[in-house]
């Protein structure tokens, strides 16, 4: 299997991370969708919506078995303590899963707490870190694993906060051991460049890790991530296709020179995806 970054420094070409939403029920024919998308990575999110959801590793390594395709799992801090976590993370490694991304997961409402409880045991950088020390034989106790892992770790960006505080948290993300980034949706590639200069404000230099920025297909029906330029809620609700305002994007993207892509399929209501449309995009992106 494939490491993130090994595919970033082993690549003439764009690379693409294509996030995937694993499905409410365990039959494996509900995965179908990761067999519409050919991107470099298939990356399975933490129970979107805060839903009950199939385990990420597991429909990681079953998409990975049934398309043959690199997947990374997700890792969400609130549900799980470090004994759980650390368990679960063993299982991955079993399984030969090696890229994951760790994630806080939504903050639960009072509403939701009448039925479920906030774990948080790792805060995101506690347990990107925790990994690494696994990568090299050690659990969260001190003592020692008999094989360690192999993870390649992935850790996420908020464009949508402050610049100067994602700066520093980005930075504390990169010291802990975070080996890769993805972003939200962007439309300004003005927000790329000052978060970089935010980062490096925070750290006094560049930041060396690769950044897969957000390219969200849109959906006139669908939910919308990241602050939309209004000019392009009007071509969606102009009848304008969605994959067309995507492609446009994404050769804003590569004439800047970025070629690290987090590729977010049209969500539709009720969790739905269109995946078929992502593919459009990245067959778009093949013929470049």
């Amino acid at each position: 299997m494939s490491k993130v970054t090994e595919k970033c420094d082993g690549s003439d070409r764009p690379v693409v991370i294509c996030d995937f939403s694993p499905p409410r029920g365990s039959d494996p024919a509900l995965l179908s969708g990761a067999h519409s998308v050919s991107p470099d990575f298939i990356s399975v999110a933490y129970s979107p919506g805060k839903a009950v959801r199939l385990d990420p590793v597991i429909a990681a390594h079953a998409i990975r078995q049934q398309t043959g395709r690199d997947a990374i799992f997700t890792m969400a801090t609130r549900d799980m303590n470090r004994l759980a976590t650390q368990n679960h993370l063993l299982g991955a490694a079993m399984l030969g899963l090696d890229n994951v991304i760790v994630v806080g997961g939504d903050a639960f409402t009072e509403r939701d707490l009448s039925a479920v409880k906030d774990v948080r045991d790792f805060r995101p950088t506690e347990l990107i870190a925790a990994i690494k020390a696994m990568n090299e034989g050690v659990d969260y106790k001190g003592l020692k694993l008999r094989a360690p892992t192999d993870f390649c770790v992935g850790a996420t960006i908020d464009l949508g906060r402050s610049i100067e505080r994602e700066g520093r948290l980005t930075r504390a993300k990169a010291s802990a051991g975070a080996d890769f980034f993805i972003t939200q949706p962007i439309y300004d590639l003005d927000q790329i460049e000052r978060f970089r200069e935010g980062y490096e404000a925070a750290a006094g230099e560049p930041l060396a890790a690769p950044v897969f920025w957000g390219l969200q297909v849109l959906d006139a029906r669908g939910l919308v991530f990241g602050d939309v330029p209004q000019f392009i809620r009007e071509e969606l609700d102009g009848g304008r296709d969605g994959v067309d305002i995507a492609v446009d994007l994404m050769e804003e993207f590569l004439a800047a020179g970025i070629t690290n892509i987090y590729l977010v399929p049209p969500i539709l209501r009720g969790g739905l995806r269109d995946y078929e449309a992502a593919q459009r995009v990245l067959d778009a992106l093949n013929g470049v």
